[in-house]
């Protein structure tokens, strides 16, 4: 996966790097450039120098770091754009607080990778930034969007797939996310705060009790407004959940954050498991709406069934997540390109109109499952000897 991106994506022409390659290697040549992408490029590469060493891969996240901070940083009123031209230059202005939170992630993870001060320094201006003007101090939790100036817009979508509704499972699972990382790197008394009471909020109005899914887009009172269920966060939720927790470090939460999690877990394995292969993406209720297989679900999949694993010492867990990984390795990993494909049909047909490079794919799903199944193995050999 990595080398892909090495070859393929850099933009020598313009900085930074492509906003979209289609799936037969074609560059757009007028693509914008989304800030979630050039983030989770970021994160990627520094996870991959922290872990793996290699002066090429710090230069990429350098690259990475650098444009973001040069383009898409707002000057005027902070945070990051949504977008800029193929040169650079702002396009989609509006604080998405999805791509603030991608935007955390990888500054946060470009200090871990490289102890940079200034690095941190501008992770905790952006933490600062979603907590004043993002946060819900009423009803708890994060407003979907703002305008470039940090005021109310009345399309906060974050893409044409999603509905119109001020608060999305989404964005809090990735604010999620960058804060138990940012944590890491800067265990703050308010970001503490910040990030049990995310958790809390996922065990209290984002987990359906009833179903063990989450529930997917709200009113801003936190009144569920579509019963559509998102396989792919729920796997990706039960480890990002217990990894906050352990992050934390709070022993007796973490029993109630475990069985939140397991049962995400067991309600995925259950229910989402194709029996051709793979987790489905989307369901109702009363069934699959989507069987299409996305590399993004397969990922956290692998991922979440370890954690599983982990956790229960449950062999069913265990069998997923390598059925999963054997699925995506004869279907989704295109070895004749590199890296994964977008998605593929039920019978494991890639869809050639599908981006290989572009505003929704990305290198992070996939190099994390690598990462993080070589950090949980070592884990686990170690305990063993």
């Amino acid at each position: 996966m990595l080398p892909y991106w090495v070859e393929n994506a850099v933009d020598e022409d313009h900085g930074g790097f492509v906003g979209q390659i289609r799936q037969n290697g074609e560059r757009v040549s007028d693509a914008a450039k989304g800030s979630v992408l050039n983030a989770r490029i970021l994160w990627t590469f520094a996870a991959a120098h922290r872990l793996l060493g290699g002066n090429r891969y710090r230069e990429i996240a350098e690259r990475a770091h650098t444009y973001l901070m040069e383009h898409f940083w707002d000057p005027d009123h902070g945070g990051v754009y949504w977008s800029v031209t193929q040169k650079g230059h702002p396009l989609k202005t509006h604080k998405q607080t999805y791509a603030q939170a991608f935007a955390l992630y990888g500054l946060s993870e470009h200090y871990r990778a490289t102890g940079d001060q200034d690095v941190l320094s501008q992770g905790i201006r952006l933490f600062k930034l979603i907590e004043e003007h993002t946060l819900d101090r009423e009803h708890g939790g994060y407003l979907e969007a703002l305008g470039q100036s940090w005021v109310r817009i009345e399309d906060v979508r974050l893409s044409d797939k999603d509905l119109n509704a001020p608060k999305n499972m989404n964005t809090h699972l990735h604010v999620l996310e960058a804060y138990t990382n940012l944590y890491r790197a800067w265990p703050d008394l308010l970001l503490r705060a910040r990030l049990t009471s995310l958790v809390e909020l996922f065990l209290d109005k984002i987990i359906d009790p009833d179903t063990h899914h989450l529930l997917t887009f709200f009113g801003t009172d936190w009144t569920p407004v579509t019963d559509v269920i998102s396989l792919g966060h729920d796997i990706e939720a039960s480890w990002l959940l217990l990894e906050a927790a352990d992050v934390l470090g709070d022993a007796a939460p973490r029993s109630t954050v475990r069985e939140a999690a397991i049962n995400l877990a067991r309600a995925a394995l259950q229910e989402g498991i194709d029996p051709g292969g793979g987790l489905l993406n989307e369901m109702l209720p009363d069934g699959a709406t989507d069987g299409d297989k996305y590399w993004w679900v397969q990922a956290e999949a692998i991922v979440g069934f370890v954690n599983a694993y982990q956790e229960t010492q449950s062999a069913d867990f265990l069998n997923a997540a390598e059925a999963i990984w054997e699925y995506a390795r004869r279907h989704l990993a295109d070895d004749d390109v590199g890296e994964w494909h977008f998605r593929v049909t039920r019978d494991g047909q890639p869809y050639p109109e599908d981006d290989k490079v572009g505003m929704w794919k990305c290198p992070y799903h996939g190099a994390r499952v690598c990462f993080e199944v070589i950090e949980r193995a070592d884990r686990m050999e170690q305990a063993d000897t």
